[in-house]
């Protein structure tokens, strides 16, 4: 278990391919932390701290433009 609750407390890396995002929002809606908003067209990572590591942004993007590590 120590194993996992390291994991745990370890902050997220999100990545934004901004070569790939086309600005649809769909991952700041999905985003129950808050974590993501809309800058210029374009997805920023806001509040990186907040991110929970759900990976909904991940999954639902539709041009594959997020990972989350």
């Amino acid at each position: 278990m120590t194993g996992e609750k390291a994991a745990e407390k370890t902050p997220a890396v999100i990545k934004v391919n901004l070569d790939w995002c086309k600005g649809c929002e769909i991952c700041v809606a999905f985003c129950p932390a808050d974590v993501l908003e809309m800058e210029g067209g374009k997805v920023k990572v806001a509040r990186p701290e907040n991110c929970t590591k759900c990976m909904l942004c991940e999954l639902r993007c539709p041009d594959f433009a997020i990972t989350v590590e």
